[in-house]
């Protein structure tokens, strides 16, 4: 699991973040007296490239590679280790997707409860 950078303050103020896990996200400390930011003791880890992920791994999705399928043509050239993406096609050409994809056995990411007949 990668390391998960929080801004400055987030536990105390509740604009930047307390209890309001979506505004919780990195910023870059600013200030010329920043503790953060002069990366002292015992304060929060800045944001450094050492920190990335593998080039392996990154931009997986549960070791799946994601790709946006816009056809019947482009699914039957995917490999076993993709997850699919249907992009932003009409309802029937998505049901006949979504059925080729089940008979292949491809997992589908953006499937949500409406679309499933």
């Amino acid at each position: 699991m990668p390391k998960k950078f929080l801004r400055q303050d987030t536990r105390r103020h509740l604009r930047l973040g307390k209890r309001r896990r979506k505004l919780q996200k990195w910023r870059n400390p600013r200030g010329r007296h920043n503790k953060v930011r002069r990366q002292r003791r015992n304060y929060p880890a800045r944001v450094k490239i050492g920190y990335g992920t593998p080039r392996e791994t990154s931009g997986k999705i549960d070791n799946l590679t994601p790709v946006l399928v816009h056809n019947l043509k482009e699914l039957s050239v995917l490999k076993k280790d993709s997850l699919i993406i249907i992009a932003r096609v009409g309802a029937r050409k998505k049901l006949d997707i979504i059925k080729k994809a089940n008979e292949s056995g491809f997992k589908i990411m953006n499937l949500s409860g409406g679309n499933s007949k």
